[in-house]
């Protein structure tokens, strides 16, 4: 997945991301007006796209910091269901469907350990 050595220090959309998590006003934008924010920004369309999709891989592969995506998913979808059925979490399953599916095979044994073999 991502990492940090592919984050594109210079990509509007981390300079965006590094504002709009910091200012409630420029949160509100985000939601009431995204294209407008985008542009003073001066975000790319591919930029737009990939936010709009709420597609973590394109977002990262363009360079957006990994610590951003997921703030940048949690702008749609909010923080207050982050569980395993969350929809952002939804979103890192369809992005990396490859990288999920073998998590969840090395998950499997230990969900059917009992507690006491656990530790």
């Amino acid at each position: 997945m991502g990492n940090v050595e592919r984050c594109d220090k210079t990509l509007p959309l981390n300079q965006m991301m590094f504002h709009v998590r910091r200012d409630a006003r420029l949160r509100e934008r985000w939601r009431t007006d995204f294209e407008a924010l985008a542009g003073q920004f001066g975000l790319s369309r591919a930029e737009i796209e990939a936010v709009q999709a709420k597609d973590p891989r394109r977002l990262m592969d363009l360079g957006v910091h990994q610590y951003y995506v997921p703030q940048i998913l949690r702008l749609f979808f909010g923080a207050a269901q982050n569980s395993n059925s969350s929809e952002t979490l939804n979103c890192y399953k369809r992005a990396f469907p490859d990288e999920t599916a073998a998590a969840l095979a090395r998950q499997a044994p230990i969900d059917t350990m009992s507690p006491s073999s656990r530790s």
